[in-house]
């Protein structure tokens, strides 16, 4: 079975902590062909087990893997910040996040896009200050 490379990139990600062996801190994972069987298998098994688990998951699983695959290097690292922002966030300000996210989506796209204009002009004190400001609908 041939994985995308995008499906690999999460995977790999995803799995490290699953693989410890692999996780040597600063040394440069290897290439896919370096890897041992008992390591294929490790990070293959983890992406199965999650795709068997989930058959209703599966379109959106694939769906992110695509995607992934066709970021650049900035946006995959803007993307694990992301990740991670969300991660280390409380559950309430994810509530608000989720909240605002949605009001966004529901603009129009010529609103949207002048909302993302102004917001890429803001300092982040000025971004905060939006946000608190924008307290969503319950």
């Amino acid at each position: 079975m041939k994985i995308p490379t995008t499906a690999f990139t999460i995977i790999l990600a995803g799995t490290l902590f699953a693989a410890p062996a692999l996780a040597q801190p600063g040394a440069p994972l290897p290439e896919w062909d370096q890897l041992t069987p008992a390591q294929r298998d490790a990070l293959v098994s983890t992406v199965r087990d999650r795709w068997n688990d989930a058959p209703e998951r599966r379109e959106r699983m694939l769906r992110h893997a695509e995607r992934w695959q066709q970021m650049t290097p900035e946006e995959r690292r803007s993307a694990h910040h992301g990740m991670k922002r969300w991660r280390d966030m409380s559950p309430e300000r994810r509530e608000r996040a989720r909240a605002i996210y949605q009001r966004m989506r529901e603009l129009p796209p010529e609103e949207r896009a002048a909302m993302r204009e102004r917001w890429k002009d803001m300092s982040a004190q000025e971004r905060r200050a939006w946000l608190e400001q924008e307290q969503p609908e319950r």
